[in-house]
């Protein structure tokens, strides 16, 4: 599976514990460790089921942070961008779905929908807004603009774009000669072929086949 870690993070918006006051839940189950709060739980259950799972596997908050000023420093940001992963002073965690000013709007799992609830052990998914000033540091696990795509995704989208391209004019005689030949019918010229592909092709055109 591939996709947006944040786009699943507000898929979940609303989800709750079962039972309520458990600390039981389906990221929890997933994570295999369920019924102890769970909010860094949900921020690795979005990044894995987006396909992008987070390089450090861990429940704790403190922990991720850790893993990254040890291993990735450059990925620990102070101004939030949407995606990014708020690490809270309150050992608590979400990932931020927008700056504006001095607050960052993020998607936290194990908060409640208010101020009167608990904010790091509350019973669901919900969103929430808070000044930066109270996350200790924001991680950015993936830049934008950095390729998301399949192995299979690139090849079929590459093979998509030669597929509009035209055979260079100062190939084309050559060309022509080749699909009079028998060498190939002459459609989707520029098409990746694989060498083992090639190599048979000139075997055949070796042999008058």
């Amino acid at each position: 599976m591939s996709g947006n870690p944040l786009s699943l993070a507000a898929g979940e918006l609303g989800a709750m514990e079962s039972p309520a006051g458990s600390n039981r839940t389906k990221y929890g189950q997933w994570y295999g460790w369920n019924g102890v709060p769970w909010c860094m739980i949900f921020v690795q259950w979005c990044f894995h089921q987006a396909g992008r799972p987070l390089p450090y596997r861990t429940a704790s908050c403190s922990a991720l942070l850790s893993w990254y000023r040890d291993n990735q420093r450059e990925r620990i940001v102070s101004h939030p961008r949407p995606g990014d992963i708020a690490i809270y002073r309150f050992g608590h965690t979400g990932i931020v779905e927008s700056a504006a000013g001095t607050t960052a709007t993020a998607i936290e799992g194990n908060t409640s929908p208010g101020e009167t609830g608990s904010q790091s052990n509350g019973g669901g998914v919900f969103r929430r807004t808070r000044p930066q000033a109270v996350a200790l540091a924001y991680i950015r696990p993936f830049d934008e603009g950095e390729d998301r795509m399949t192995g299979q995704e690139i090849y079929t989208a590459l093979n998509d774009y030669l597929k509009t391209q035209s055979v260079p004019l100062w190939a084309e005689k050559e060309f022509q000669e080749a699909i009079d030949m028998g060498l190939t019918d002459g459609s989707e010229p520029l098409a990746l072929i694989p060498r083992y592909q090639a190599a048979i092709l000139v075997k055949r055109a070796v042999k008058g086949k």
